[in-house]
């Protein structure tokens, strides 16, 4: 096969076009849809009544590069809670917009603390939670109300595990006359979908604009998801929030997230994301963002962070030199983002390998802007520095780590300063 015929992957699909709507916080603002990047979204666990311990985590967080942080709003004290919270982000210099999560009392929350109403960029409300019965449409009515005084965008977030029973009554009715009836499952893809559009078009019948309406179908199985967001797409256009309701624990999370969402993402379906982990005991909440962000960044997507490549070891790298170094520098690229972002514009697409012996070490080191291949076992105890695809210098002894990360840095400040991009 001649090299002109080779097939080259297309990567991901163009986005589908959507919608655009905006998520403001003073200056700061979230494009969502419209063909916008995908946007990364996080949620808080702490006790919103908490001003100090939500507004820590929700700094936090945004430091962690999410865009948008969802708050439980659920109680009196909660409401009252978000101007102080927003108060106090504003005096840490922490301007990301946040977005209120009601169920069962938002209409009241909203509609008795205008100014929990006013510091919310924007409202997610669940149709299925809403109210029951008469109460519903009159309870749904008063939260699209305050949103379109107020001028905030919603986020209509339907999830499996609290379907409007109303509504799946009448999907299961109407399939009960089919000829040829649904299974189950198809009947819940179906008042999913349904209860998402038809709450959204009830929203834009209430005075809402049709451009500050995102649409959520949450479940937990990755499969659904997959099958559940198809649909939705295809029928409407409104922007797509996608994430596993309760995505789990660990690398299950992970790996199950990851999976559904991929698919997604790559048929250019999803215009926000969030990783539903269940933070592991100790657990750094922040973990949720940085998956995100590298499933985004994997994938092409997006670029966050300086991305490092590392081998996976074997026994030609008994040695854990390599591996401490990887994670050094992966945590002190990381570290820095906060404050390299403003200051060397396009440092988030650098790649930096770390390899441990002499096999692939040399080669993968040429392909990054900068890697470094670290003696294996029996191997000279020398270790290569690769400078965009030249070998520069060679680094022994007990310091490499300390004098690698001193090369990194040297070469962000050479080739990624504002003077330089100039």
């Amino acid at each position: 096969m001649s090299s002109s015929s080779f097939p080259i992957a297309s990567g991901p699909l163009a986005r589908r076009q959507r919608r655009r709507t905006v998520i403001s916080y003073g200056e700061r603002q979230v494009i969502v849809g419209g063909g916008a990047p995908v946007m990364v979204q996080s949620m808080t666990n702490t006790d919103t009544a908490d001003a100090i311990g939500t507004a820590i985590q929700i700094k936090d967080l945004a430091r962690a590069g999410s865009e948008v942080v969802r708050i439980t709003v659920n109680s009196p004290e909660a409401a009252a809670a978000v101007p102080a919270i927003r108060e106090q982000l504003d005096r840490m210099g922490v301007d990301v917009p946040l977005v209120g999560d009601f169920h069962y009392n938002g209409h009241t929350l909203l509609n008795d603390y205008p100014d929990c109403a006013q510091a919310l960029s924007k409202y997610r409300i669940n149709p299925g939670n809403v109210g029951k019965g008469a109460k519903r449409d009159t309870q749904f009515a008063q939260m699209i109300e305050v949103a379109c005084r107020y001028d905030k965008p919603v986020r209509i977030g339907v999830n499996w595990g609290s379907l409007d029973q109303a509504l799946l009554a009448r999907i299961m009715d109407e399939n009960a006359q089919r000829k040829e009836p649904w299974p189950a499952q198809a009947v819940m893809y179906e008042a999913l979908v349904t209860s998402a559009i038809e709450n959204a078009q009830r929203a834009e019948e209430l005075g809402m604009d049709g451009n500050k309406i995102i649409l959520s179908c949450k479940v937990s199985g990755v499969q659904d998801l997959i099958a559940v967001y198809r649909e939705l797409a295809r029928r409407c256009d409104y922007p797509l929030h996608l994430g596993l309701t309760e995505a789990g624990m660990g690398s299950k999370g992970i790996v199950a997230s990851t999976a559904a969402l991929s698919v997604l993402l790559q048929e250019g379906i999803g215009d926000t994301i969030r990783i539903s982990l269940t933070p592991e005991p100790g657990g750094d909440r922040t973990r949720e963002v940085i998956v995100g962000q590298e499933i985004l960044q994997t994938m092409g997507l997006r670029k966050f962070t300086p991305m490092v490549i590392a081998c996976p070891g074997c026994g030609r790298t008994t040695s854990t030199v390599f591996q401490d170094l990887a994670d050094k520098i992966q945590t002190y690229l990381r570290e820095q983002m906060p404050l390299w972002k403003g200051v060397y514009p396009g440092v988030e697409s650098m790649n930096v390998a770390v390899m441990g012996c002499i096999v692939n070490g040399p080669g993968e080191s040429k392909h990054a802007n900068i890697g470094i291949s670290l003696p294996g076992t029996g191997e000279s105890p020398a270790a290569p520095v690769f400078i965009d695809g030249e070998k520069r210098m060679t680094l022994r002894g007990d310091h490499i780590a300390e004098e690698f990360q001193s090369i990194v840095l040297e070469y962000v400040q050479s080739h990624y300063s504002k003077q330089t991009a100039a």
